[in-house]
């Protein structure tokens, strides 16, 4: 028996060592976050690089309808033989020229001004597509956020778990130095304390964890200890059902198909326009001579005119692809539309359930915990058996981290919810 006792002490002073959680060197506040990934996540750099093209590339289709110059110099030298044997003589011809020459589009069917608009629409749809990234970044960003907020919250809970099922063991302990209580008893408490001891541990390297994934969705391309600071209070709370066909109406993924859409139907016209003729009107000047600087002056004024007879069904092709693409793009506007009102609702259903689910674990929290403490006392004056006891301290263990739970997952579904209505960082 005695021999058994000093086992338990033993190890009760291996459990009993302090579980203490590594100090962030940092500490953020939501703002914080906000402001760093708006700058620095590569995804919204890359979006923003997407929308930079577009803009080039509606220069560079519309450069076409302004004056087309070009500048030339030569200089050439030619050698001539003629004769035969003895008799052969040889000339040399020195040729220089510069001159300019230039071209305008006269009419084309108006197929590059059709061009320009589509490309006006794809500036259109590279910006909602930004928009519609930095909605993806903010929802991936609060969710690293939240995730580190509750993992900081876990490790104090498990603290304060591990301090509950301390004073349970050495409570146990005393009973059973005692003959008041069995060995099933103690070494039911010993695993819970062990168990205690392995949840903090748990929660450390899930800290770590999140940490590296609030340091990632930030843009940081360099990991440093960080913790946020902030509560787990709902601010976007909407009891009443709004109206998410209008909500969806402003979504930038529906904007940017709608903007792919309109794009589309220029590109269409600009199918059609390219059966026309194209007019192009042509000038120059230029010197040419044997020395330098040449003298001899020649000008050209004139006007092309090209018209497609036979291609093949080239341009007809064009067309047909052109209307199936918009088509498809049609369709894909209802669908999207459709979509978003969906997950509208879903979303906002989910929220609602989660915020009173919050209450509702509080209230259990709270009866748990009087429970405990009604426990407790009976179980130090032995009236009530430790089967009963036990359940009732599991009980309470299991509702924190319940409770914490309902509290986090009240924050993520808010976060998907503002992800659904389509907001950017740029929200708060």
């Amino acid at each position: 028996m005695s021999r058994n006792i000093g086992v338990y002490f033993i190890i009760l002073a291996f459990l009993l060592l302090p579980c203490k959680p590594a100090l962030a060197d940092e500490t953020l506040t939501w703002d914080d976050c906000i402001r760093e990934a708006a700058k620095n996540h590569p995804d919204l750099i890359a979006a923003q690089q997407e929308v930079k093209q577009s803009e080039a590339a509606k220069k560079i289709t519309a450069s076409s309808l302004y004056p087309q110059i070009d500048s030339s110099l030569s200089a050439a030298t030619a050698k001539t033989a003629s004769g035969e044997g003895d008799a052969t003589t040889s000339k040399t011809t020195d040729t220089y020229s510069y001159g300019v020459t230039g071209t305008q589009l006269i009419f084309d069917g108006t197929k590059t001004i059709q061009d320009v608009k589509a490309a006006s629409e794809d500036i259109k749809a590279s910006r909602q597509n930004f928009k519609y990234t930095s909605v993806t970044v903010r929802y991936n960003l609060r969710s690293a956020y939240v995730a580190l907020l509750k993992a900081q919250e876990l490790l104090k809970i498990t603290q304060e778990i591990y301090d509950i099922r301390r004073s349970n063991f050495e409570l146990i302990t005393l009973h059973y130095q005692s003959g008041l209580e069995h060995r099933g008893a103690l070494l039911t408490a010993e695993a819970d304390l062990a168990d205690a001891k392995y949840q903090i541990s748990q929660a450390q390297r899930s800290l770590e964890v999140a940490r590296r994934q609030l340091i990632k969705e930030m843009g940081r391309t360099k990991f440093t200890p960080v913790s946020v600071e902030g509560d787990f209070k709902v601010k976007d709370s909407i009891k009443e059902k709004p109206a998410f066909e209008e909500i969806a109406r402003d979504n930038p993924y529906l904007q940017k198909v709608i903007s792919q859409k309109t794009s589309a139907q220029f590109s269409l016209k600009s199918a059609y326009a390219n059966f026309s003729p194209t007019l192009s009107g042509t000038a120059g000047a230029n010197r040419s001579g044997s020395h330098w600087s040449p003298q001899g002056n020649q000008w050209n004024l004139g006007l092309a005119l090209s018209m497609p007879i036979f291609e093949g069904g080239l341009r007809m092709a064009q067309v047909s692809q052109a209307e199936s693409y918009l088509n498809q793009l049609k369709e894909n506007e209802r669908s999207t539309r459709d979509a978003l009102v969906v997950a509208l609702e879903e979303t906002w259903a989910a929220f609602q359930d989660a915020v009173e689910n919050v209450e509702v674990q509080k209230k259990q929290l709270s009866a748990i915990e009087e429970r405990s403490n009604i426990a407790q006392v009976e179980y130090s004056t032995g009236f009530t058996t430790f089967d009963n006891w036990i359940i009732i301290e599991d009980n309470l263990v299991s509702q924190k981290k319940a409770y914490l739970d309902a509290q986090a997952s009240a924050l993520l579904s808010e976060a998907a919810w503002i992800q659904a209505k389509g907001e950017t960082l740029e929200y708060e």
